[in-house]
């Protein structure tokens, strides 16, 4: 080596005297900083998942809510959720994440008691859970591996697939959920699917044609109540042999237990507006008449909260026809009985004087002052004889009627009037209306206008559009009609909200009996929960104001085709 001004080729290089930094021991501070900060993260993502799910409103999309943020906690791809009240009581569902019908009804096609994930009690009711586990006490001694989680959870995992052997062993047994202490059934881990041993031929076989190799299962359960009542569970699919890490599955059974408390107050919040639909219709009409001269059909939607809304046709002597509309103030069983008993008085009236609507409707406003001092109500009652075309009405508060015509479509001018015992004595005047022949009158409750959340006069515009609207084809059926005017007005459910609360259909022809429609099918709108109050308003004629689009209270729609 040539010699280079200060360098000396002779002198050996000093040897390392310091540690390579990657040797360096970590602060004791950092591993409490960075585990603060993933604590921190993980309850920022909880708070985050459980404010979205409880601010929804639906039942079937907080379902769809659940599967979508627990598949991205456990980093799944696809699942299902199945919804099946161990109390018998309902409602029940699967839904499907990344899964079509078709794939949903082939998982359907395997009997949950030979599933890899739905063994024992995840799907039984918490009275099976004591057989369950003293017929599974052996076997889990015996074959079955547990993993203890974070914050001493317990999770079933299943074992994997035993180096071959020159003898062979006995085929381990399917992982089977066992309850915990509180009854409560255990997340059950599939890890690798196709590589258990007695796995049913029917899974295998749908596994390997919807290409799932590993499963995740988690229960359902309300953990509010004292005796935790089990709800589901719900199942997340892995494409390849996977298994959630320990975070993964904690975070998860955070999620879930708190989905569960809140999809228990949503199914009991179902139940009681069932019941309270089911109610709402058997009060009403469960046929229409059929009469010459006259088709009727009518359109019902019971809000979420179930509102006081009601509607009536009776055939009076002489070929006569009373036809009626309302709404009680209120909203919830009481208003719904409070209709029927309204509606049961107004019938014992126009039998008696229904040639007089005014004098019916007067009658019906002493007896509501007398006997419900506190409640108020609107009403319309129209006396119409189809043979002569000829229709009589007096309107108590409630809004006018709409005529639908090839050559004109117009309300009804009636005079202005108070709700009944609104004032001390209810009085005004009858109107009478000449449809011509091939016209429909409608008649309607302020649910109607409320639905479209524009104020009352546009309100009014709007139905006045539609019903204008109507196609020439159309104008020959009063139900056509009714289904037209409620399509064009009444909003699509937005997401997030429960939807056609109730949708009864009854259709009168021109002789005969009437038919009874489709019941509780789903409308087109139906509202959902939010707004003041279920029972009609007190805005006829031009008064009151419309409510926000998010109306929760019911809808009437009456019509009557003249010949």
């Amino acid at each position: 080596m040539p010699k280079v001004a200060g360098i000396d080729a002779l002198v050996p290089a000093p040897a390392q005297t310091d540690r390579p930094f990657d040797d360096l021991p970590v602060a004791p501070g950092m591993l409490i900083q960075d585990r603060l900060a993933g604590w921190v993260s993980d309850l920022t993502t909880l708070h985050e998942l459980t404010e979205r799910l409880a601010g929804i409103r639906s039942l079937d999309a907080a379902l769809h809510e659940l599967l979508r943020a627990g598949a991205a906690l456990v980093g799944a791809g696809r699942g299902l959720v199945v919804l099946e009240p161990a109390d018998g009581l309902g409602p029940v569902t699967t839904l499907g994440l990344g899964l079509s019908h078709a794939d949903l009804g082939q998982l359907e096609t395997v009997p949950r008691h030979v599933t890899s994930y739905g063994h024992g009690p995840l799907f039984a009711g918490y009275a099976e859970h004591a057989e369950y586990a003293e017929r599974t006490e052996h076997t889990q001694r015996t074959g079955h591996a547990q993993r203890t989680g974070h914050a001493g959870h317990t999770e079933h995992v299943a074992p994997a697939p035993a180096a071959p052997a020159p003898a062979p062993a006995p085929a381990p047994p399917a992982p089977a959920p066992a309850p915990a202490p509180n009854g409560v059934p255990e997340p059950v881990c599939v890890p690798d699917l196709l590589a258990l041993p007695d796995l049913d031929p029917r899974e295998r076989e749908v596994a390997a044609r919807l290409g799932y190799g590993a499963a995740y299962a988690v229960p359902l359960t309300d953990l509010a109540e004292p005796v935790p009542d089990q709800l589901g569970a719900v199942i997340w699919l892995y494409d390849e042999p996977a298994e959630p890490t320990t975070r993964q599955r904690h975070l998860v059974r955070l999620y879930t237990r708190y989905a569960g408390e809140q999809l228990a107050r949503m199914v009991e919040l179902r139940r009681a507006r069932t019941q309270v639909a089911a109610l709402a219709e058997e009060l009403l009409p469960s046929l229409l008449p059929r009469m010459p001269g006259v088709r009727l059909a009518a359109r019902h939607r019971t809000g979420p909260r179930g509102g006081g809304d009601w509607y009536d046709a009776l055939p009076l002597p002489e070929g006569a026809l009373s036809l009626a509309v309302g709404s009680v103030s209120g909203s919830g069983p009481g208003a719904v009985a409070a209709s029927g008993r309204l509606r049961a008085c107004l019938r014992a009236y126009a039998v008696m004087e229904g040639e007089d609507p005014v004098a019916v409707l007067s009658d019906l406003e002493l007896l509501l002052r007398l006997t419900e001092p506190a409640r108020t109500a609107t009403a319309l009652f129209a006396y119409a004889e189809p043979d002569r075309r000829r229709i009589v009405l007096a309107g108590a508060g409630h809004a006018p009627p709409l005529i639908v015509g090839d050559r004109r479509t117009e309300f009804v001018e009636t005079s202005l009037s108070a709700p009944l015992t609104v004032l001390s004595c209810w009085q005004a005047p009858s109107v009478v209306v000449s449809p011509a022949p091939g016209e429909t009158v409608l008649l309607y409750t302020d649910g109607l206008l409320r639905c479209t959340g524009e104020p009352t006069d546009r309100a009014f515009a709007r139905l006045h559009a539609a019903a204008a609207s109507v196609p020439a084809a159309a104008r020959q059926d009063p139900g056509a009609i009714a289904d037209h005017v409620l399509r064009v007005l009444l909003p699509e459910p937005p997401e997030g909200t429960v939807g056609g609360h109730g949708d009864g259909r009854h259709d009168g022809g021109r002789h005969g009996d009437g038919r009874h429609g489709d019941g509780h099918d789903r409308g087109p709108g139906g509202g959902g929960p939010g707004g003041e109050h279920g029972g009609g308003g007190h805005g006829g004629g031009g008064h009151g104001s419309a409510r926000s689009s998010g109306h929760d209270g019911d809808i009437v729609l009456l019509a009557a085709r003249f010949d």
